[in-house]
């Protein structure tokens, strides 16, 4: 049959130009990055009855109460949040809506590559030379692929919810839990802070100007500079101690003059780290086997050798999760205590059982001859990743020389173990 091209022509050229014409236009700096020059004219035509931006820590005193709205006889939180009604571990209080806009902003710290900080952030405010932090709980896989470490972002809260998981407060949404066949079901059947789904958290949050990694701040401490603090010195289980806890919650720190012990804290009692699969024990010596699927962090153990203590926290699902401790192998742990250095990451008091509270005692040191609960235990700094993997937030030297050599992480290969 012959075929007229022209006339194919003619059909087709259309076609092609309404197709060229559907391409997306090329974003723009622009499109992406909210200038600082013109936030106020946009803030103030969304916001016909005015607007706030708080500071971080302005907005947990004027939001985040210590029951939160969604308590009630009939409307409960985990049944772990509180042991007398008076201090909640877990709350969620629920923003306005409508009326005048509530702001906050803050420069991103945390980056999601590793794994360690999955599905969520923090970030970081400098006011009068201290750092402010919140932590955000939102639905979005690698987040740090748009809001990367450095970048500065304002948020309008307006209709989310701030409230506190574990007595970390953090920007969030209501979330029931009614998972009856996790391990203590009956205690964590409830109400508690849930992930800002990814959509909503895009849509009411700015980028202002580029990502600036130089503008973060970094607390340099010793342990001692850590536990001296007049504001955690002299723990109680009062509302005044936690508020000052949790004002430290999310704190970038650099802690300085410690290695790893070899040692991780098993339900209260200190125990050494043992060669065994990660993937059939809790005490295996790398950063973070398995809690079978519980998906609690797991802690191991930094001193600066006088006794002085902290939590190194990570996730199982992390990518260095299997990776050994700096100094443990196959063999052990016996030469951790050779590789020193510091141990950057994000601050925290992680605590789910608010009946723990009344036992804690404000005691630093390790103790192994018995089961003990001391607050440091609650204390933790969390790494962003390790030298290769993310940002190299552990740097440890052989007898803290840096010219006797640099700690090389190693993962675990179940070749080496023989058991």
């Amino acid at each position: 049959m012959k075929t007229n091209k022209y006339l194919l022509y003619f059909v087709l050229s259309p076609l092609v130009l309404s197709l060229a014409s559907c391409e997306p236009k090329a974003l723009t700096l622009e499109d992406v990055f909210t200038d600082e020059t013109t936030l106020a004219d946009e803030l103030a035509a969304e916001n016909p009855e005015g607007y706030e931006i708080y500071t971080l820590n302005q907005f947990l005193d004027t939001y985040m109460t210590e029951q939160g709205n969604f308590w009630s006889d009939t409307s409960r939180y985990r049944d772990r949040s509180t042991a007398d009604n008076v201090i909640f571990m877990y709350s969620v209080d629920t923003l306005p809506t409508n009326g005048k806009g509530i702001y906050i902003r803050g420069r991103v710290t945390t980056d999601d590559w590793s794994g360690n900080f999955y599905k969520s952030m923090v970030i970081q405010q400098v006011v009068a030379g201290e750092q402010q932090n919140l932590r955000i709980s939102v639905d979005l896989g690698s987040s740090g692929g748009m809001y990367q470490i450095g970048q500065e972002i304002l948020i309008r809260c307006n209709g989310l919810a701030v409230g506190r998981y574990a007595n970390q407060p953090q920007l969030c949404i209501p979330s029931y839990n009614n998972n009856i066949y996790a391990m203590n079901a009956s205690q964590k059947v409830g109400w508690a802070p849930g992930r800002i789904q990814g959509s909503v958290f895009r849509r009411v949050t700015r980028m202002i100007g580029t990502p600036d990694v130089s503008k973060l701040k970094y607390d340099e401490l010793t342990l001692n500079d850590l536990y001296s603090s007049a504001k955690i010195n002299a723990f109680s289980n009062t509302k005044e101690c936690m508020d000052e806890i949790r004002k430290q919650d999310g704190r970038l720190v650099i802690i300085k003059g410690v290695h790893f012990t070899g040692q991780f804290d098993d339900q209260g009692t200190v125990k050494e780290c043992e060669v065994i699969h990660p993937d059939s024990a809790n005490s295996a010596n790398v950063f973070a086997p398995t809690s079978n699927n519980i998906g609690y962090p797991q802690g191991r153990i930094i001193t600066d050798g006088s006794g002085k203590a902290l939590m190194c926290s990570s996730s199982e699902y992390a990518k260095f999760a299997y990776y050994y401790l700096p100094g443990a192998d196959k063999n052990g742990v016996s030469h951790c205590q050779d590789w020193e250095g510091t141990v950057t990451g994000i601050l925290g008091f992680y605590e789910d059982k608010a009946s723990e509270l009344k036992d804690l005692k404000n005691e630093i040191h390790i103790e192994n001859d018995s089961k003990s609960t001391e607050a440091w235990k609650k204390w933790s700094v969390t790494p962003r990743g390790i030298p290769g993997i993310g940002i190299a937030d552990i740097k440890m030297y052989y007898q803290g020389d840096p010219e006797m050599g640099e700690w090389t992480p190693k993962e675990f290969d179940p070749k080496d173990y023989n058991h």
